[in-house]
């Protein structure tokens, strides 16, 4: 599934842009910063490593992202868009590492990294 398609059912009636905005508010609102801190912090920081860097970006999976955030805010937010608290950390898993890939093309993160990933992805 593209990441576009994901980022629409993680967003639900806000689509895509909706989407990236449940993604970074789950994460503390703390844009890709928040993201790549909070997913280190839990022991992903080798998968997140390789999204941020060239080559092949490593997955993670729906429980992985349940790790790192928590776990009642994941139920609310899944159940506004008619879904478990699974389906939607599974959504999550699939968009992170095409998201990250595509706002560090230079293999580093950027300035703005905590600032609004909708800005930084283009979408």
């Amino acid at each position: 599934m593209a990441l576009q398609d994901t980022l629409g059912k993680l967003g639900g009636n806000q689509g895509q842009q909706g989407g990236i905005d449940n993604i970074q508010q789950l994460f503390g609102g703390g844009g890709l910063s928040g993201i790549v801190t909070s997913l280190s912090q839990n022991g992903m920081g080798q998968q997140v490593q390789s999204w941020i860097g060239s080559g092949q970006n490593q997955p993670i999976s729906g429980t992985d992202v349940q790790r790192a955030l928590d776990p009642g805010q994941l139920q609310q937010m899944a159940q506004r868009q008619g879904m478990s608290s699974d389906e939607y950390s599974n959504h999550i898993a699939q968009a992170l590492p095409e998201m990250v890939d595509r706002v560090t093309p230079e293999g580093m993160i950027p300035q703005q990294s905590s600032g609004n990933l909708r800005s930084m992805l283009n979408i």
